[in-house]
C-alpha cells in the first residue's frame, strides 16, 4: 500500500469513525430531553418518554432491515442516502406540533441511522488483516463518544434553547456528514448480489439454528434493557423533586461515564485471554451490583448523587464489556455470515433497549426510582440464571455455517 492510498484509507476511516459517532447519538440524545418535550409538547413524562421507545424501535427495525443491504448496495451510496434520510427525520421532528407527530418522525430517525452497523465490515475489508482491531477500536470509540456526548451536548442545549434546539444541530450534522462521505469515501464496489429476501431470511434461521447467538442475544438484550431503563428513568428522577434539576444534569452525568471508553480494550483482552463466558459473567455481577449502588440514588443530595455517578458508571462498564464478549462469542460461529451474525444480535440487543425503556418509564411511573432498580437486577437475575445454567449444562456444539446451509456473501 502507498503512503499516498494508506494516508486516504486512514483519512476515511476517521470520517467513518465520526459517522458512527453522529449516528448513535442520534438514538440517545432524546433521552436526556424527555421531560423538555413533556412540557413543550403539553404531555406527561410518561407519554413523552414513548419518543425515546420509538426511536430505539426503529433502529432495531433498520438493523434488521437495512443493514443486510450493504452485502448488496454500494456502501458509500447507501451510507450517503440513510444519513440524507435521518437528516430530514430530524428536521420534520424538530417541527412536530404534537406527540404522534414526534414520535412518527423518531421512528423514521432511528430506522435511518443504522450507520455503526453497515461501516464496521466496510472498514475491516478497507484494511489489512493485522490493522483491523485498531481499525474497529476506532469505530468503537466514535460510536461510545456519539453515546455519551449526545446526551450531554443535547440536555444542554436543551435546556438553553428549548426541546427542538438539539433535533436542529442532529439534522445538521447528519446532513454534512453525509456531504463529507459522499465527496470523501472512495467508491467501493458492493459485495455481492445476494437478493434482498434471501438476506432477511438469513439472520432469523442463524437464530433457530445457532444456540450460542441466541444465548449471546439473550445476555446482551437483558442488560441493554436495564441500560435504556436506567437513562429513561434518571432523567425523570434528576428533573423530579428529589434533585429538581434541570435536563441538563442528565447529560452531565453520562458525560462523567466517558470512562467506560478506556475500559472497551481492556474487556477485549480478557476475552482473549479467558474467554467471552468468564467476562460475561463478571459483567452480570457488575450490572447487579450497580442497580443495588443505583438504588440509593433516590436519597437525593450529594450521597444521592455520588451514588448516580457510581452506579451508571458500572452499568456502562458490564453493559460494554458484555458486548464485547458476545460479539466475540458470535463471531467465531462463522466468518461468511458475520454480517447476518451481526444483524440478528443487534436487532435483538435494541429490541430489548426498546422494551426496557417502555418498562424503565412504567416503573418509574408506578414505583418510583426504586422501581427501576429491581427492574434492573431482575432483567439481570434472568440474564444470569441463563449463564449459570450453561455452565452446569453445555450447550450442544454449534451448527457451523457450510452444515447449516449458508453460502459465502
Amino acid at each position: 500500500m502507498t503512503d499516498h492510498n494508506h494516508r486516504q484509507t486512514t483519512s476515511a476511516i476517521s470520517l467513518l469513525g465520526f459517522a458512527c459517532g453522529v449516528a448513535v447519538g442520534n438514538v440517545y440524545f432524546p433521552q436526556a430531553i424527555g421531560p423538555l418535550v413533556a412540557s413543550g409538547l403539553g404531555v406527561s413524562p410518561d407519554a413523552a418518554a414513548t419518543v425515546v421507545t420509538a426511536t430505539q424501535f426503529g433502529y432495531a427495525a433498520g438493523i434488521f432491515l437495512l443493514v443486510p443491504l450493504g452485502d448488496r448496495l454500494r456502501p458509500r451510496r447507501l451510507l450517503v442516502t440513510l444519513l440524507t434520510l435521518t437528516g430530514l427525520g430530524l428536521l420534520a421532528a424538530s417541527t412536530a406540533q404534537a406527540l404522534m407527530p414526534l414520535v412518527a418522525a423518531s421512528a423514521l430517525v432511528g430506522t435511518a441511522t443504522v450507520i455503526a452497523p453497515l461501516v464496521g465490515p466496510l472498514a475491516a475489508g478497507m484494511v489489512p488483516a493485522e490493522r483491523r482491531g485498531r481499525v474497529s477500536g476506532t469505530l468503537l470509540s466514535g460510536a461510545l463518544a456519539g453515546m455519551l456526548l449526545s446526551r450531554a451536548v443535547g440536555g444542554s442545549l436543551g435546556d438553553w434553547l428549548g426541546w427542538r434546539a438539539p433535533y436542529v444541530l442532529a439534522a445538521a450534522l447528519s446532513l454534512t456528514v453525509a456531504a463529507l462521505l459522499a465527496r470523501l469515501l472512495p467508491a467501493l464496489p458492493r459485495a455481492a448480489a445476494a437478493p434482498y429476501p434471501a438476506l432477511l431470511a438469513a439472520p432469523l434461521r442463524l437464530l433457530r439454528t445457532e444456540p450460542e447467538l441466541r444465548r449471546s442475544c439473550l445476555y446482551q438484550a437483558t442488560v441493554f434493557a436495564g441500560f435504556c431503563a436506567v437513562w429513561t428513568g434518571v432523567a425523570l428522577l434528576l428533573t423530579g423533586p428529589v434533585y429538581g434539576m434541570s435536563a441538563k444534569a442528565t447529560g452531565l452525568l453520562a458525560l462523567v461515564n466517558a470512562a467506560t471508553m478506556l475500559c472497551t480494550p481492556v474487556a477485549g483482552r480478557l476475552v482473549d485471554r479467558r474467554g467471552p463466558d468468564r467476562v460475561n459473567l463478571v459483567c452480570f455481577l457488575v450490572v447487579g451490583v450497580s442497580a443495588v449502588v443505583l438504588t440509593f440514588g433516590g436519597l437525593g443530595g450529594a450521597p444521592g448523587l455520588s451514588a448516580l455517578v457510581v452506579g451508571t458508571l458500572l452499568l456502562d462498564i458490564g453493559m460494554q464489556s458484555g458486548m464485547v464478549a458476545n460479539q466475540v462469542r458470535i463471531y467465531g460461529l462463522g466468518a461468511d455470515v458475520r454480517s447476518r451474525l451481526s444483524t440478528a444480535y443487534m436487532t435483538c440487543a435494541y429490541l430489548g433497549g426498546t422494551v426496557g425503556s417502555w418498562l424503565g418509564a412504567r416503573a418509574y411511573g408506578r414505583f418510583g426510582w426504586s422501581g427501576v432498580c429491581v427492574l434492573v437486577a431482575a432483567l439481570t437475575a434472568v440474564a444470569l440464571a441463563r449463564h449459570l445454567l450453561t455452565r452446569v449444562r453445555p450447550l450442544p456444539a454449534p451448527a457451523s455455517s457450510k452444515h447449516a446451509g449458508w453460502s459465502p456473501s
